[in-house]
């Protein structure tokens, strides 16, 4: 199963979320969630619902939140929305051509899954070994775009193809084209029988992290890397960025993640002995020194 969520970041105009909801629903799709909007009674704002116009279901089962973080749960693929691209940030490029490749990898590790299982001591018996496939879209504030942290955490960030002098897309109308190329990857739409593609995309792939789980892991490995001294946390400079980039090509799974986690607790542990063996070491010479001054 792959779910698709769009995701505003801050958005400042009533118009253009009931906008991007009718974009939404125009393509099949219908996972909306606000980060942060300028007005917290955004989807029940007069203009929001005009401009929805027909897709209402879309604009009232659409969430507020206050987080990033709560906006990604549950998505294992981000994909930014940026005109520029960002030193250090994940590689730029065209939705078609980043979401032709997405479906390509996906049916790829789906084949890898099915021979492995057709392998396995159940014989022909294949078994998913976990379905869930999450691809988040992140638009930026129509003022601001988004921000640089933002984009970093993104698996990807797409530039959609436009006028170089004058390259700026209204919200909506942006929503509106990655929805298109990302339905035209997922088979379109057919009425008269479920394209067997699409069908099985999700079966027999093990259960990759989500990116709420991949930014634990960020956590838990600044914490470790500064614990050992490897990491300033006045310099930090692009060390974390550059390791969620590292994460994310990986496509880590959920056993992945807890291996590295566990590699982060134990480099803490390690540190925290060592540090107590170091006062320990030193208590001692200060007891020693006192003894043989009693001593003289």
């Amino acid at each position: 199963m792959i779910q698709t969520r769009f995701i505003l970041i801050e958005t400042s105009l009533a118009g253009n979320v009931g906008a991007v909801a009718r974009a939404m629903k125009v393509m099949g799709f219908d996972d909306l969630i606000l980060v942060r909007p300028r007005w917290t009674n955004v989807l029940r704002k007069e203009e929001a619902i005009q401009r929805a116009s027909g897709a209402l279901d879309v604009l009232n089962s659409a969430r507020i939140v206050d987080t990033l973080d709560q906006a990604l749960e549950g998505m294992t693929h981000l994909c930014a929305t940026a005109m520029t691209a960002r030193d250090f940030g994940p590689p730029t490029s065209t939705p078609r051509g980043h979401l032709e490749s997405l479906i390509k990898d996906i049916q790829n590790r789906r084949q890898i899954g099915l021979q492995s299982s057709n392998q396995s001591a159940l014989g022909d018996v294949i078994a998913p070994m976990g379905q869930h496939i999450g691809v988040g879209f992140l638009f930026g504030s129509e003022r601001f775009g988004m921000t640089n942290e933002d984009v970093y955490r993104c698996n990807v960030a797409l530039q959609i193809p436009s006028n170089p002098n004058f390259g700026s897309l209204n919200i909506a109308a942006a929503v509106q084209l990655i929805a298109y190329e990302w339905r035209l990857c997922l088979g379109g739409f057919n009425n008269d029988a479920k394209d067997p593609k699409t069908e099985m995309l999700g079966e027999a792939l093990e259960a990759l992290a989500d990116a709420s789980q991949l930014g634990g892991l960020l956590q838990h490995w600044q914490t470790a890397l500064e614990t050992v001294g490897f990491l300033n946390p006045l310099a930090p400079k692009k060390l974390m960025p550059r390791l969620n980039q590292l994460f994310n090509k990986a496509q880590m799974t959920m056993e992945e993640i807890h291996i590295f986690r566990g590699i982060a607790k134990a480099m803490i542990q390690v540190s925290e002995q060592a540090r107590k063996a170091e006062q320990l070491d030193s208590k001692t010479v200060v007891q020693t020194l006192d003894l043989k001054k009693d001593r003289l």
